[in-house]
């Protein structure tokens, strides 16, 4: 990739890191996510206001970043790009939660001055409704299952049992950022694992 007379230095290097991941150079992926996990981790935190989901975010965006590296251009430093994608994701994460989060106390004012409740709909799944979701679940089951031991320990230990990443690295006694990387690799697999199957149908 050709570098940017407007670029940093840093800038730069970036766009050669980009040069090789687009290969599919794994060192270089490695090198661009530690080089700016941590800015991400902490850009996203100050919008969700919550660890667990900001090192969530933070892995996907780095995620969505690689899987669409393909698509980016040279017009904007690296950083620039990789950080409006964290932040779109962000803005999808609290949306989505927004509307998951409908106040059962929330009250209105009538054009009289009483103040009523808000009637919230019944959210309870019907029969249809959960037999989809226990196909679903079937489904990411079987999935993970298909993962090789290390990664398949790792999703379940954090998306099963719910572990912080902190809590697997010592239950592993393996370092935090080595939990990081592989748990990325996981949930890419994953990810490619039920894309696969969705494809099937």
């Amino acid at each position: 990739m050709e570098l940017n007379a407007k670029f940093s230095d840093r800038a730069n290097e970036d766009l050669e890191l980009v040069a090789k991941a687009k290969e599919g150079d794994q060192a270089a992926f490695g090198k661009l996510m530690s080089r700016y996990r941590e800015s991400i981790f902490f850009m996203v935190l100050k919008m969700v206001h919550n660890r667990d989901d900001a090192e969530d975010l933070t892995i996907e965006a780095f995620g969505k970043a690689f899987n669409n590296i393909g698509n980016y251009s040279a017009d904007f430093a690296f950083s620039t790009w990789l950080f409006k994608i964290a932040t779109n994701n962000c803005i999808d994460h609290i949306r989505k939660k927004r509307l998951q989060t409908t106040s059962l106390e929330q009250t209105t004012t009538t054009e009289e001055g009483e103040i009523t409740p808000i009637a919230v709909k019944d959210h309870n799944p019907d029969p249809e409704q959960s037999m989809m979701k226990d196909q679903r679940a079937a489904k990411i089951r079987s999935a993970i299952e298909k993962l090789s031991p290390k990664y398949r320990t790792l999703i379940e230990l954090r998306y099963l049992d719910e572990l912080a990443y902190e809590e697997i690295a010592e239950k592993l006694d393996i370092p935090l950022g080595t939990v990081k990387a592989q748990l990325f690799r996981a949930k890419d697999m994953l990810y490619n694992l039920l894309k696969q199957t969705k494809d099937k149908y």
